[in-house]
């Protein structure tokens, strides 16, 4: 009978968001120029619990502010 493989994948990937990120939609943005906003607009949040709820998530996808 063969034996099932495990195997763990390591993503070592950093994805960096700089700051500020753009403050409205406008016409003709990318879908990364939408979520750039998005991901800047919630770590610039004064509420420390969603701080703390962002940052979390951050650290467990590997992403950055800068």
């Amino acid at each position: 009978m063969p034996q099932s493989i495990e195997y763990h994948k390591l993503m070592t990937e950093i994805v960096y968001i700089n700051l500020p990120g753009p403050g409205e939609p406008v016409d003709g943005m990318t879908g990364g120029d939408l979520l750039h906003g998005f991901l800047a607009d919630l770590y610039t949040k004064s509420n420390p619990d969603v701080k703390n709820f962002v940052m979390t998530l951050c650290n467990k996808w590997n992403v950055r502010y800068r």
